[in-house]
């Protein structure tokens, strides 16, 4: 199956506690449109034991068998991603050292209009999943943003609270030309 490139992609992603999943949902309904979940979350938050490489790798295949699934129901228009797999390769480099050749493919392969990276401006909460606050959230944001950066994609940096986060990203989205 290939992947739509019909569609307009926004992927919304940064570090963790900043407010992905509200945003990608709520900029999915304000375009009518579908938004791909994160699927690490809740792959780890299954494991009984701490995660590992080749669960990262899983990982890995699934983000992209989503974006195959999900760029096959809409036709054109935009779809929103909750996090992508330029994040994956990022932990993987990070956390083992290392990254395959065919995740570093993909990212180089698929096309990606836009990314709006949520800013650390929201209070990083605690959770059995979250692994990374304080300083090393700042830190995160800035590799994630260079590795945006290096791959050649466009992004801008979201900030504010409750809706203005929401509005910040569409006035993003509007300046990079992709209201639809």
């Amino acid at each position: 199956m290939l992947i739509n490139d019909t569609i307009r992609k926004i992927v919304v992603t940064g570090p963790e506690s900043t407010g992905k999943t509200e945003l990608a949902k709520a900029l999915a309904s304000q375009f009518g449109t579908l938004w791909v979940p994160e699927y690490a979350r809740e792959y780890v938050e299954n494991l009984d034991r701490p995660y590992e490489y080749n669960d990262v790798i899983k990982i890995a295949h699934h983000q992209i068998n989503e974006e195959l699934a999900y760029s096959s129901k809409i036709d054109h228009g935009v779809l929103f991603f909750d996090t992508w797999l330029i994040i994956t390769k990022v932990w993987l480099d990070l956390v083992y050292g290392k990254c395959p050749d065919w995740i570093i493919d993909h990212i180089q392969s698929t096309k990606i209009d836009l990314f709006l990276v949520c800013n650390t401006d929201l209070q990083w909460i605690k959770d059995p999943v979250r692994e990374n606050g304080g300083e090393k959230r700042e830190q995160l944001l800035k590799i994630y943003c260079d590795e945006i950066k290096s791959f050649g994609f466009e992004y801008e940096i979201i900030t504010g609270f409750g809706i203005s986060r929401k509005e910040n990203a569409m006035m993003a989205i509007s300046r990079h030309g992709l209201n639809l």
